[in-house]
């Protein structure tokens, strides 16, 4: 089943950031990345570290998988993010008979039944949800393969490329695996981050039902900015300044992660890339020009968790990749840098 949903008449675009002034541009950022995150909280009550992790997914151009039981507001979470950007949103609901062309798109004949035109498929928004990605088959799985890493689809040899921001939010149940396929490595390792709910507090339970009766819905809360603006904040996150120090973090945690005893396939070198890029949207959330070890320690545990295979593949809540993350982050060194100048 695939649900779309249409942009709406968004509101007029902010200001755009000031020139080349790198420290007034995360500034900037982080206003938005503010408003942003109040937005969603609106929806998804009491989870303010799960709606600031789903944006610095965004802000690096990562995609999101959300491991955990229905009803914790999944669903909801993707929705506040699309209806807040003013972007167009997608659902896919993956079944065993869903087909690669029913996600991707494909080429059918005119209505005049003389040429052949290309229907664009659901993927063609600015966030997807694929609901229970894990009920479809493995080639239906890789149809997203593409997308996720290049941003663009492949139809017939023709290359089309898809909006910009693009996000993947996929979900799966991690108890009810009757009727599953497990995800591919190589598909789990394109999520940049993996993320769990969680149920809600009562106190923030009881304002989920009173929003509910009374029509509070994801679609409803309005927009806060502009996906162009998105598009541009983006820009501003992949200019805050990495240092080579820095760079040697990332890369000593995740080598780290493959002599890990428990361990059968560490974190990949797209992992490396990951846990920077994530650190550098970070920090720009917190008005810093630079990244530092705190925003790698930040981000580390929704982006390492999910590469770590381990030996006994029995972990059905996900607290072991968890706890060797939080044992990486110990073990290895911070190194001492300094501001740039």
């Amino acid at each position: 089943m695939v649900e779309t949903f249409e942009r709406r008449d968004p509101p007029p675009p902010p200001p755009v950031p000031p020139g080349e002034d790198l420290a007034a541009a995360v500034t900037w950022f982080a206003g938005h990345f503010a408003a942003l995150q109040a937005n969603v909280e609106r929806v998804l009550l009491g989870k303010t570290d799960v709606v600031r992790m789903a944006l610095v997914c965004l802000f690096a151009e990562g995609h999101l998988l959300i491991d955990d039981v229905p009803g914790v507001g999944k669903t909801s979470l993707a929705k506040a993010l699309a209806a807040s950007i003013s972007g167009s949103l997608s659902r896919i609901q993956f079944t065993p008979d869903l087909l690669p062309a029913d996600i991707t798109g494909t080429v059918v004949l005119s209505d005049e039944g003389r040429d052949l035109v290309f229907r664009p498929g659901p993927v063609f928004a600015n966030i997807i949800v694929a609901d229970e990605i894990n009920r479809a088959s493995p080639k239906t799985q890789s149809a997203l393969l593409e997308v996720m890493e290049e941003r663009h689809v492949t139809v017939d040899r023709t290359t089309r490329p898809v909006p910009r921001p693009f996000l993947v939010v996929a979900t799966q149940n991690p108890v009810e695996l009757v009727g599953t396929y497990d995800l591919p490595e190589a598909q789990i390792d394109r999520f940049l981050m993996r993320l769990s709910v969680g149920y809600p507090a009562p106190e923030d339970e009881i304002d989920v039902v009173l929003n509910h009766v009374a029509g509070q819905t994801p679609e409803a809360i309005g927009a806060v900015t502009h996906a162009t603006t998105v598009a541009q904040l983006i820009d501003v996150a992949r200019h805050v300044h990495v240092s080579r120090a820095l760079a040697g973090y990332c890369v000593e945690l995740t080598t780290e992660s493959r002599r890990l005893p428990d361990v059968r396939l560490g974190a990949s070198p797209r992992g490396t890339v990951a846990l920077a890029s994530a650190a550098q949207a970070h920090a720009a959330a917190h008005a810093r020009a630079f990244a530092t070890a705190d925003d790698v320690k930040a981000v580390a545990p929704a982006v390492l968790g999910h590469r770590l295979l381990l030996d006994d593949a029995g972990d059905p809540d996900g607290s072991v990749p968890a706890t060797l993350v939080r044992d990486l982050l110990d073990r290895v060194p911070v190194p001492r840098q300094r501001p740039p100048e």
